[in-house]
């Protein structure tokens, strides 16, 4: 049997970019087996009903899969539950007369668009920037031909649980996007058929990453706000290969100029 809370939500409005925001008040009723989405929901019905403009936030699968539902939740990405997105954050992890304050992702590289949406098209260029596997082979080979260790294939998939969220640049105080680079990184480099690209692709990618977002220095911070829970481990895998990358490209042009 569901309970009913009584909350006030502290919600950042702001029309545009270009406009100042400010924090505005609402008070809402809300069962606790609702959804953190479905709270907003309520509220903005209640807004509409009044003729007033709906709270902006980003949203689609609702199932922690999509990554869009990107709102910091009293400080924290994602809200105080570990390991969840914002879409799968239901309201019993709070208590009645509870004062909620939810504000967009605050970086740079994701400016804000209206009220809580942002703009994350930052990491659309970092994987335009090499994020794929480019190389031509023929024909399809048969599924079981190219033999993938294990250890590698859950690496992988690890990495490849990435969804794109942002929550990782929202809580680190570099604002960095290492984490996610590294996920999309290494579900590619860590396989086969990564490879041939694999130096090309790192260096591509977090050449176009730094073009966006802050320097990492080993808080932390993203993995513990990741919904997905990835690994630091993939941050250090793709600094070795991009020295690795750097290192070749120097030893490339000596060897033009040189030989």
């Amino acid at each position: 049997m569901s309970t009913t809370l009584n909350l006030k939500l502290k919600v950042w409005r702001q029309e545009s970019a270009n406009d100042v925001g400010a924090f505005e008040y609402y008070d809402v009723a809300v069962a606790d087996d609702a959804s953190f989405l479905e709270m907003l929901d309520y509220v903005n019905e209640g807004l509409i009903l009044d003729d007033r403009e709906p709270i902006a936030f980003d949203h689609d699968c609702r199932e922690g899969i999509c990554g869009s539902c990107s709102l910091m939740i009293d400080g924290q990405a994602h809200g105080p539950q570990k390991g969840t997105a914002t879409c799968q954050l239901f309201m019993r992890k709070f208590s009645d007369g509870d004062e909620i304050v939810v504000e967009p992702w605050r970086a740079a590289g994701f400016p804000l668009v209206k009220d809580l949406a942002v703009n994350r098209a930052a990491f659309d260029r970092i994987i335009e920037a090499g994020g794929y596997i480019s190389v031509n082979t023929g024909a399809a080979p048969d599924a079981n031909i190219t033999l993938v260790p294990k250890e590698a294939a859950d690496a992988a998939m690890d990495a490849a649980a990435c969804i794109g969220c942002g929550a990782c640049v929202a809580a680190c105080p570099n604002s960095a996007g290492n984490l996610f680079t590294a996920a999309k990184l290494q579900h590619l480099n860590l396989l086969p058929q990564g490879q041939p690209e694999r130096l090309a692709r790192t260096e591509a990618m977090v050449d176009k990453m730094e073009e966006f977002f802050g320097s990492c220095t080993n808080h932390g911070e993203c993995q513990e706000a990741c919904p997905k829970e990835i690994s630091v481990d993939f941050i250090a895998m793709m600094n070795r290969d991009y020295l690795k990358a750097k290192l070749a490209n120097r030893k490339r042009s000596g060897q033009k100029k040189f030989g």
